[in-house]
């Protein structure tokens, strides 16, 4: 039966390898609420000092955002209720894994060598996704967002790549708490997860997590910086 996610195809801008040679990873930029690919793939110059022969894609979400005259949304946020939130997780990661299958085919790679990585609503895309992929990714990158569902991870958790949350202290959109949060709920599932609280940073990526994420692809991956 065709549904109306059938005739959405995700897209947006592509950045690598670094290196000019055959794609070895696939590094995929999920980004938040009322943006657009355009907003995360600036992080591809810099990790790919890292990954060089990574290839990075940052997709527009498949909505027009609801809450702003701009950008689009990978699901509403007017109701903010759990239920809400998980439905609308799930009805995006039917989009978000076929664009996931269609980008691995496209470079000739298996789950292994990819990584997702989000910015808040794109955090909730991100883990939502690996999670019940039917094989395991490489590894999550998640800023400034929260796990939805977490208490239904338990029952219906398939995969468990490692994880690398980062969170400021200082964050006026998505509570801090859900850092923590969403760690216990991934240890209780059996995910490695290492959580990270930068002090003094509001909704956003600093620096320092951009640090943090080169890091953990080198330790994914172990390339080094050419």
């Amino acid at each position: 039966m065709t549904t109306a996610s059938d005739d959405i195809t995700l897209d947006g801008p592509r950045e690598g390898p670094r290196s000019g040679a055959t794609p070895r990873q696939l590094v995929v930029l999920l980004h938040g609420l009322g943006a657009n690919g355009q907003d995360l793939i600036a992080l591809a110059p810099v990790l790919g000092t890292v990954l060089p022969d990574a290839v990075f894609v940052a997709p527009d979400a498949p909505s027009p955002c609801d809450m702003a005259p701009f950008g689009y949304q990978w699901f509403s946020l007017q109701v903010r209720t759990p239920e809400s939130l998980y439905v609308g997780a799930e009805e995006a990661r039917t989009l978000l894994d076929r664009f996931l299958d269609d980008e691995l085919a496209r470079y000739g790679l298996g789950d292994e060598s990819l990584v997702l990585a989000g910015f808040s609503q794109g955090t909730m895309m991100a883990l939502h996704t690996a999670l019940r992929r039917r094989k395991a990714c490489a590894g999550v990158i998640g800023y400034s967002g929260l796990l939805v569902g977490g208490e239904r991870l338990m029952q219906e958790i398939v995969s468990r790549p490692p994880v690398l949350l980062v969170h400021g202290d200082q964050d006026e959109v998505v509570s801090p708490e859900a850092l923590d949060a969403a760690a216990q709920a991934l240890r209780a599932a059996g995910v490695e997860v290492t959580p990270d609280l930068r002090p003094g940073l509001g909704h956003g990526i600093d620096e320092a997590g951009v640090a943090m994420a080169a890091n953990f692809l080198q330790e994914l991956f172990g390339e080094v910086e050419d």
